[in-house]
């Protein structure tokens, strides 16, 4: 069974950074388009950053210049690279894999930016 397993949370100051896996098994992963989900606490989840299986990349406005997206095909596994990072930042973040209308999600990891 196809599962996606994200790691890489926690909590860090303000400025701070941190790196977010999301290990994937079980999908022929270099022919999904993934991507980088947050949902905060009374918010609507949200689309962080994607990259498609042909390596396009995209990113939500507010994270644009500090938050980096890859994907490691050889290893099954998308990074999220995050610096720079703001109180608004906080959240719970979801790893996402889609191939039309076939998606799976990770169960979530949360970071917290706090001082």
């Amino acid at each position: 069974q196809a599962q996606l397993v994200e790691s890489g949370g926690g909590l860090v100051q303000p400025g701070g950074s941190l790196r977010l896996s999301c290990a994937a098994s079980e999908i022929s992963f270099r022919y999904y388009d993934m991507g980088w989900y947050r949902q905060a606490p009374g918010k609507q989840r949200e689309l962080v950053a994607s990259i498609t299986e042909g390596g396009r990349i995209n990113y939500e406005d507010s994270v644009k210049g500090r938050f980096t997206i890859s994907r490691d095909n050889a290893r099954n596994t998308v990074y999220l690279q995050m610096t720079s990072l703001k109180s608004e930042d906080t959240a719970v973040y979801y790893c996402n894999a889609r191939q039309g209308s076939t998606e799976y999600w990770g169960q979530g990891t949360q970071v917290t930016v706090s001082s």
